[in-house]
């Protein structure tokens, strides 16, 4: 995979990947951004909860559960010293479907996180990850 990152003006960039698809990128305004868009550390968990949503998603399809709704929830905690890194991460699959079981979406969490998801391989080398569902 390669990422091109171009300066628009200030702290404002535009960056792309192999998908051929531009994406805006901010820097904060106390460092001469425009919050005019996201920034790359917000871009990291919305990677996660793209990657495992979509895995989930897929797999609970492939097994033909009964998923009728879903969203997922991300938040990051920000280690106190360097309010740059994250130091935990909390995923909260919510999901909606009549006669969804909880054996099937915890096994669809579980091959997310240890099989299919490349973000979630990644950052758990650099923070803890938890993963909880509520099935609605």
């Amino acid at each position: 995979m390669k990422a091109e990152v171009r300066m628009v003006k200030g702290l404002s960039f535009v960056a792309k990947s192999d998908s051929n698809h531009w994406l805006a990128l901010d820097g904060p305004p106390e460092f001469g951004g425009a919050a005019a868009a996201s920034r790359p550390l917000e871009l990291l968990l919305i990677g996660l909860a793209g990657c495992t949503g979509m895995d989930v998603v897929s797999i609970l399809t492939k097994k033909r559960a009964p998923l009728e709704a879903f969203r997922l929830e991300a938040e990051a905690t920000r280690a106190a010293e360097h309010p740059k890194v994250f130091t935990d991460i909390k995923l909260t699959y919510f999901l909606r479907g009549e006669g969804l079981k909880d054996k099937d979406v915890a096994e669809a969490i579980r091959l997310s996180r240890q099989r299919y998801c490349s973000a979630s391989a990644m950052l758990s080398k650099a923070c803890e990850i938890y993963y909880d569902y509520k099935i609605e």
